[in-house]
């Protein structure tokens, strides 16, 4: 499997979701993310979630806190979201 995986192309209207390794760089996500699913916008894909802290504006999207959420299927992985 990839370091970094597309989950979920689109949440809401400008986010994202991946599925990526713990030891994947901020980096190599983005990377991925940009070349794999274009936001569209001009800057691309730019945030990641790293905890809820990192985007106090919206420190939850439908009441769950932005920050990575283990993977279910791998404890080496873990589910981020990406904003731009």
């Amino acid at each position: 499997m990839n370091k970094v995986v597309i989950m979920r192309g689109i949440i809401g209207v400008y986010t994202m979701q991946v599925c990526a390794h713990k030891d994947a760089t901020d980096n190599e996500i983005l990377s991925v993310a940009n070349q794999e699913n274009p936001s569209g916008t001009t800057n691309g894909w730019t945030g990641i979630c790293r905890k809820s802290e990192d985007h106090p504006d919206h420190p939850a999207i439908d009441g769950k806190t932005l920050g990575p959420v283990q993977c279910a299927d791998n404890p080496e992985r873990q589910h981020i979201l990406l904003t731009c």
